[in-house]
């Protein structure tokens, strides 16, 4: 089972996280924020994957440590998760439309971190976030994930929207580079090893 428990305590988070990779019953999330609730949720029902979230967080400052702090954990337990890869398709990449907006999300589970932000938010704020926090969000989430992260917004005239489109896009690019491998019975790469 593709499953892990983790916890983060620092002081200015206190987090715990539950993942399944191979478990489509929907978790509770409690972030500390109910659009990055909503986002996440977004992120585990188009994934087919059960996440498990409670944040408790400085959010009397703003949401920038609870984000980056999730961000890392959940990047911790993908690594856990996904073990040395052996048999999973490694490569995923989704568009979505979402009402105006537009998105792309390219992932490789690679073991190598490499992250692009093409994404110009149309607006300062998102559900009481700073709309910038996102790409710290995604970055952070690549660093820890080791992954290839790109990420492109086309277009979009609603941050909702476009955000909607992004965590939709990422999950579903996850779900297909978690996959059994249609083609590579071992660890998908050339060298042996991820």
């Amino acid at each position: 089972m593709r499953s892990t428990n983790l916890s983060r305590k620092t002081g200015e988070t206190d987090i715990t996280l539950s993942l399944n990779l191979d478990d489509s019953t929907p978790g509770k999330i409690d972030s500390g924020n109910g659009f990055l609730d909503h986002m996440l949720n977004l992120f585990q029902i188009h994934g087919g994957i059960h996440l498990d979230l409670t944040c408790k967080g400085d959010v009397y400052v703003d949401m920038h440590h609870s984000m980056e702090d999730i961000a890392i954990v959940l990047g911790q337990a993908l690594v856990e998760c996904l073990g040395d890869k052996k048999g999973i398709e490694r490569y995923g990449f989704y568009f979505v439309p979402m009402d105006e907006a537009l998105s792309r999300v390219c992932i490789d589970f690679s073991n190598r971190i490499g992250f692009v932000w093409n994404v110009k938010l149309p607006a300062a704020m998102a559900g009481g976030i700073e709309a910038s926090m996102f790409e710290h969000f995604f970055k952070s989430l690549c660093e820890n994930a080791r992954m290839n992260l790109h990420v492109e917004l086309f277009y979009g005239n609603d941050n909702h929207h476009c955000l909607e489109s992004i965590f939709k896009a990422f999950a579903r690019a996850v779900a297909m580079a978690i996959a059994p491998s249609r083609n590579v019975k071992g660890i998908p790469s050339s060298k042996g090893v991820l």
